[in-house]
C-alpha cells in the first residue's frame, strides 16, 4: 500500500454537514494543521437542519476550511468545484440516508447517491486525484445468513433501495478503478452512532420520543443486533484509510472495500436498557421514569435485517486498527451532549 502524508493537501469531503462528515473534517485539522478542506453539502432537511447547521457552525472556526452549499447530483457545480480548488484526495459521504425512507422516497436515492455518485466519478477521472474514498454501507449484506459479514461474501441480495444503491457505488467505483486507475477504497460502516448524530437512528429516535412521553418501538420484538460504531472510531478509521491507497488486485485494480464496525452485536433490548440508564444519568430523564409503560414489542420492518456483525480482519490487518468503544462508553457522551443541546 502507498503511503499518502495529508499535510498540504487539499481534500474534498462531500457531505460535509452531515454527522460523519462533520466528525471527519474536525479530526482532519486536529491532526493536520496545514491542510486544506472543502466541504461540500445540500443541507437538505431530510432531517433536522439546524443540526446540519450547528455542525457547521463548529467547522467554520478552521481557517482552511472552504464550504460549499450544493447538490452532487448538479454536474455543473462539481466540476466547477473540481476545477477551482483542484482537491487531491476526495471523501464521498453524500448520499441519502436511511433504510425506510428509501421505501417511500426512492427518487431521493437516485438523484444523490447514484447521478451524485457518478458526477463525483466523473469528477476524478478528470482530474486524476490521488484517493477517493467513499461511503457504502453494512446494509450491502441485506439476507447474507452468514455472519459475521466479510467483505468477501456475496452481496447480491439487498433488502432496501438505499442498500442496492450503496452496493452499486462499489461496483461503479470498481469500473472507474480499473478503466481510469483511480484508486479508490469503500467503507462499509455499521450503524453509526454519537453526539450530534441522526436524528432518524434509533438511539436519537427513541430519546426524543422518551422524553414527550411517547412509547417506543423495538423492531422484531426485540430480537434485532446491530454493530453499534461510535462515531469517534469511524473517523479514525477513515483517516487511517485516506493515508493508503489500496495495492492493485489479482486484476491490476487499485480498489479496496473495508468494513468499519465494533465487531461485537448488541442486543436492541440491552441496548435499550443501556441507553435508559445513561439518559437518567445524565438528568435528560427523571430518576423514576417508566420505562416499561413506555416500551412497545413490535414486528420487523420492511427493509430491515435480524443482525448486522462487522469482521473487520482486514482493518486490523493494514492498518493496525479496529473500533474500540464501548457502547456505554458511547451512549454516555450523546446523552451528555444531548443534555447541552437540547435541555
Amino acid at each position: 500500500m502507498e503511503k499518502i502524508d495529508l499535510s498540504k493537501k487539499t481534500v474534498l469531503v462531500t457531505g460535509a454537514a452531515g454527522f460523519i462528515g462533520s466528525n471527519l473534517v474536525k479530526e482532519l485539522y486536529n491532526r493536520f494543521s496545514d491542510i486544506k478542506v472543502i466541504g461540500f453539502d445540500s443541507v437538505n432537511d431530510y432531517y433536522d437542519v439546524n443540526l446540519k447547521e450547528y455542525r457547521l457552525t463548529e467547522l467554520k472556526n478552521f481557517k482552511n476550511f472552504t464550504f460549499i452549499k450544493g447538490n452532487i447530483a448538479d454536474k455543473t457545480l462539481v466540476e466547477k468545484v473540481f476545477e477551482e480548488y483542484k482537491p487531491e484526495i476526495v471523501v464521498n459521504l453524500a448520499a441519502q440516508a436511511g433504510v425506510r425512507y428509501s421505501i417511500t422516497n426512492p427518487d431521493a436515492y437516485l438523484e444523490s447517491n447514484l447521478i451524485g455518485f457518478f458526477n463525483i466519478l466523473e469528477a476524478c477521472r478528470h482530474n486524476k486525484v490521488e484517493h477517493l474514498v467513499y461511503a457504502s454501507s453494512s446494509s450491502v449484506y441485506g439476507m447474507n445468513k452468514k455472519i459475521p459479514y466479510s467483505t468477501e461474501d456475496k452481496v447480491d441480495n439487498p433488502v432496501s433501495l438505499y442498500a442496492a444503491t450503496k452496493k452499486s457505488n462499489e461496483l461503479m467505483a470498481h469500473a472507474y478503478s480499473k478503466l481510469y486507475d483511480i484508486p479508490s477504497t469503500g467503507l462499509r460502516f455499521f450503524t453509526v452512532y454519537g453526539p450530534a448524530g441522526r436524528p432518524d437512528m434509533a438511539y436519537f429516535g427513541f430519546t426524543n420520543k422518551l422524553i414527550k412521553g411517547e412509547k417506543i418501538q423495538i423492531f422484531n420484538y426485540g430480537n434485532c443486533k446491530r454493530d453499534f460504531t461510535y462515531i469517534d472510531d469511524i473517523v479514525t478509521g477513515v483517516v487511517n484509510v485516506m493515508e493508503k491507497t489500496p495495492d492493485r488486485n489479482e486484476n491490476g485494480v487499485r480498489y479496496k472495500v473495508y468494513n468499519i464496525g465494533n465487531n461485537k452485536p448488541e442486543n436492541l433490548l440491552d441496548f435499550v436498557d443501556i441507553l435508559q440508564q445513561e439518559l437518567i444519568r445524565a438528568e435528560v430523564l427523571p430518576k423514576d421514569y417508566d420505562f416499561e409503560a413506555h416500551k412497545e414489542l413490535v414486528p420487523m420492518q420492511p427493509g430491515d435485517v435480524e443482525m448486522t456483525y462487522a469482521d473487520v480482519e482486514d482493518l486490523i490487518r493494514d492498518f493496525n486498527f479496529k473500533p474500540s468503544t464501548s457502547l456505554r462508553d458511547g451512549l454516555r457522551k450523546f446523552a451528555e451532549w444531548y443534555k447541552k443541546f437540547y435541555l
